[in-house]
C-alpha cells in the first residue's frame, strides 16, 4: 500500500521522479533541456518550495510561474499538447508513488495549474 504525501521529503521524492520523466520525455523533454536549459541544482529546490507551498501552505515559494512560462512561450510556442503531457506525467507520477488526501490535492492542483497556464498563455486575450 502506498502512503500519502506527508512532508517535504515526500514532495522532493515526487518532484525528482516527475522531472526524471519530464526531462526524458519525447513530447516535453526538449523544453527543459534545449529551450529552458534548466539548471537542475537551482530549479529543483524552487520546485520543492512551490509544491510544498501548494500542498502544505508553507509560504516558502517566491516566484511568478506564469511570467516564467510566458517567457518560455516566447522562446518556443507552448501548445495544449505540451500542457496535457505535463499534466499526464505529473499526475501519473503522483499515482505511481502516493495515495491519500494530499496526493489527490496534488493531482487537483496540477490540473488547475495546467488549465490556468493554458488559458493565460494559449489564449492571452482572456486576461
Amino acid at each position: 500500500m502506498k502512503k500519502d504525501i506527508t512532508n517535504r521529503h515526500d514532495v522532493e521524492v515526487l518532484v525528482n521522479r516527475f522531472y526524471d520523466y519530464a526531462r526524458n520525455d519525447e513530447v516535453i523533454g526538449y523544453i527543459f533541456t534545449n529551450v529552458a536549459k534548466v539548471n537542475w541544482e537551482k530549479h529543483l529546490p524552487v520546485m520543492y518550495d512551490f509544491w510544498e507551498g501548494v500542498l502544505f501552505y508553507t509560504g516558502t515559494y517566491n516566484g511568478n510561474p506564469m511570467l516564467l512560462h510566458k517567457q518560455l512561450n516566447d522562446k518556443t510556442p507552448l501548445t495544449a499538447t505540451h500542457f496535457q503531457r505535463w499534466l499526464q506525467l505529473f499526475t501519473g507520477t503522483v499515482e505511481e508513488l502516493f495515495e491519500g488526501e494530499k496526493a489527490e490535492l496534488a493531482r487537483q492542483r496540477a490540473m488547475s495549474i495546467s488549465t490556468m497556464m493554458q488559458v493565460k498563455i494559449l489564449q492571452p486575450d482572456n486576461k
